[in-house]
């Protein structure tokens, strides 16, 4: 074999040279992150041209390919040469697809485009190709149209937002273990067209890239990755004080009314716990105000608020809008306040690399690209702190973390941390928890940013990221207030959960399963209750039960009101396998701790982190913007942190932050989202 292959990247190089050598052509060495369409404008051709004498170049092209690029003289001959089409040219062949094989794979054997295989099956790649399905081969040359309505399947998760002419735009955010072919096939484009939009996946697909997807006018320059937006450069404590700014710009002044009230225009991403901090008072006051807040907050609308002389509104850079009076701005507290970020940058190790060697552990060390991305969203929320003239000293510190050892107990030792408002990890939860022991008797606040284990209790330990099990809670809790009938498919496997489901809530029913594994049909529909909305919890990860039991679902939805459910992350159900219009179709319920916003608040933090890192922020960007702003918002008031969490609760741009107690000491965040698919393939928030 690897004989065969060395002859074939032989001939290649000898028609190369071949083709170099008339005048008519010439020949270009691919460089990194050059795409189809850069060549053809650096040699006035069109990427037509360059398939036509290259058609290898149509499954990709990678660095130091050599491609043949037609003159002038040539590329007319090319350009007048006719193409046939569908109606000139019969499609009298057919494949049967073999095991393994993919439509690059089959596109390749026949030399024909992707793109052409696709428009003429446009079922087989909605669906998927199977083993012994027979499939339709255009003839070569043959350019089929692409049907009427393409089928497009983007996932629910990707954000969709509208430029200024209405144009939506719509990216997808790269997952674990996804590839070119399956984010191409999921939205209806060919992976070529994906490159063009995103040059930088030309050579690889890195976890967590933001692609653009459509609504591009002009191909886009290439991002950055992710590993390229923020310095290392914290190997000591670095303090960062926030300067109280006297001044703040005025954008919209309200006239007050005699009995010292204002009026306020609610503007896009205003939230009750954002205005109630806004002005200063409680959300039931802010209700009494304005009765019309029980339908929900709504931009545009006017608001009865309390006056304290001119009432100023400023914007920060995140986004978020703080009102201030004519002298000072209206947060309560004026006190210096101090918030301490304990980061696992393990600058000790970096500094000891060689340039080459920084390089590669920045492509290879996942662990510090999340700490890099969560460390340039909590800069953004300093920044909107600082924006908002909020008095704080910051503190960043290495905790130097790994699974073996850190350097916290040495932190809390030589920094005083003891007077610290609050401190922001470590991210590993045995050394959270390490701090927060170290500072119990000061009662000094540690939020746990990253982690989801339950962990030990500690009254001073705040557990900002969501446990699954609680999500698991929130979901059954709504379903139990819509006095719904619950029906659960369990995997044997899931002993855990089927223990979690008996144990709190024993009224929910059980479909049996046969003794191959397979749904019993006859048992789950003997299950459901005409009189009531039917929740089908779907607790299992095999392809064959996930879809025996929707397609019972699909086929009884005529007779009963019915709604597929999961209780937590299931990767199985972003295979190929399992088709996203059904899921649709079933108003598939879910819970998770983010949630997508797409209000001003949202785009425009974004855009400021774009503005200044170059990239779109990922979610552990986000993560840092909501856990540093929530905690910075919490330690300026009056009143601690630990009566803060106890009774407010809050939301920032991606996540909701709702602290409770767990048991006698420990507190957890219950800001569970429940989203629902929609038919536009979209998500809406139920709960």
């Amino acid at each position: 074999m690897k004989k065969i292959l060395i002859s074939i990247v032989a001939a290649a190089l000898t028609t190369g040279a071949v083709f170099a050598q008339d005048k008519n052509f010439s020949k270009h060495i691919v460089n990194q992150g050059e795409t189809i369409t850069q060549i053809a404008a650096k040699y006035n051709v069109t990427p037509h041209d360059i398939y036509t004498l290259n058609p290898d170049a149509q499954n990709g092209i990678k660095p130091n390919d050599v491609l043949i690029i037609p003159s002038s003289e040539v590329k007319k001959t090319i350009a007048e040469t006719p193409v046939k089409t569908i109606a000139q040219a019969p499609l009298n062949r057919m494949h049967t697809v073999k095991a393994k094989e993919t439509f690059f794979s089959i596109a390749r054997d026949y030399n024909i485009l992707v793109g052409d295989l696709k428009n003429l099956n446009p079922e087989a790649f909605s669906a998927g190709l199977k083993v012994g399905q027979t499939i339709k081969i255009p003839d070569a040359g043959v350019s089929v149209p692409a049907p009427a309505k393409p089928v497009v399947a983007p996932k629910p998760e990707s954000a969709v937002v509208s430029n200024a002419n209405s144009e939506k735009k719509i990216y997808h955010i790269v997952e674990a273990k996804e590839t070119k072919f399956g984010i191409a096939k999921k939205y209806g484009i060919t992976i070529e067209e994906l490159e063009q939009r995103n040059p930088g996946i030309q050579n690889n697909l890195p976890m967590g890239y933001k692609l653009i997807i459509s609504g591009v006018s002009e191909e886009p320059q290439p991002q950055k990755k992710v590993t390229e937006k923020v310095p290392v450069e914290k190997p000591k404590p670095v303090t960062t004080q926030i300067v109280r700014d006297e001044v703040v710009t005025t954008e919209t002044t309200r006239t007050l009314t005699k009995n010292g009230y204002a009026n306020y225009e609610v503007k896009d991403g205003d939230t009750m716990y954002s205005l109630s901090q806004y002005f200063n008072i409680s959300q039931d006051e802010l209700l009494k105000l304005n009765p019309n807040l029980s339908g929900g907050v709504k931009t545009g609308t006017i608001l009865k608020v309390p006056g304290r002389g001119q009432i100023k509104v400023s914007s920060a850079s995140s986004g978020v809008q703080k009102v201030a009076d004519n002298k000072k701005t209206l947060l309560p507290n004026v006190t210096k306040k101090q918030l301490v970020l304990m980061l696992p940058f393990n600058a000790a190790k970096i500094q000891s690399d060689t340039l080459k060697t920084i390089d590669a552990r920045l492509k290879k060390d996942a662990f510090l690209n999340m700490t890099l991305d969560f460390y340039a969203g909590a800069l953004v929320a300093i920044d909107s702190a600082k924006t908002l003239g909020l008095n704080v000293d910051v503190k960043i510190l290495d905790s130097e973390e790994s699974k073996t050892g850190s350097s916290v107990e040495a932190l809390v030792k030589n920094n005083d941390l003891s007077k610290a408002d609050a401190i922001i990890g470590p991210f590993y939860q045995q050394y959270a928890e390490k701090v927060a022991d170290l500072l119990k008797d000061k009662n000094v606040p540690v939020i746990s940013p990253m982690s989801k284990e339950p962990g030990k209790p500690f009254s001073n330990l705040y557990q900002a990221m969501p446990s699954t099990e609680y999500g698991k809670t929130a979901m059954f809790e709504y379903m139990k207030a819509q006095n719904g009938n619950v029906i659960v498919v369990s995997d044997p496997k899931k002993v855990a959960n089927k223990d979690f489901i008996m144990t709190n809530y024993p009224q929910t029913k059980f479909a049996a399963l046969l003794d191959n594994g397979a749904l019993d049909v006859n048992d789950l529909k003997s299950l459901f209750d005409k009189d009531k909305k039917n929740f089908v919890v779907l607790d299992s990860e095999r392809t064959g039960l996930i879809l025996g039991t929707t397609n019972v679902l699909l086929n009884e939805m005529s007779n009963f009101n019915i709604q597929l459910v999961i209780i937590e992350q299931n990767d199985t159900l972003d295979f190929e396998e399992i088709s996203m219009k059904r899921l649709t179709i079933l108003k598939l319920l879910y819970p998770t701790f983010t949630r997508e916003n797409t209000t001003g608040q949202g785009l425009a933090f974004e855009q400021h982190y774009k503005e200044k890192n170059k990239v779109f922020p990922n979610q552990f960007a986000v993560r840092g913007f909501d856990v540093t702003f929530d905690t910075l918002m919490r330690i300026t008031q009056f009143k601690s942190f630990e009566d803060s969490v106890s009774e407010i609760k809050s939301e920032q741009v991606e996540s909701r932050f709702q602290y409770a107690k767990k048991g006698k000491d420990g507190n957890e965040n219950r800001g569970i989202y429940l989203m629902e698919y929609q038919d536009d393939l979209s998500v809406k928030q139920v709960n």
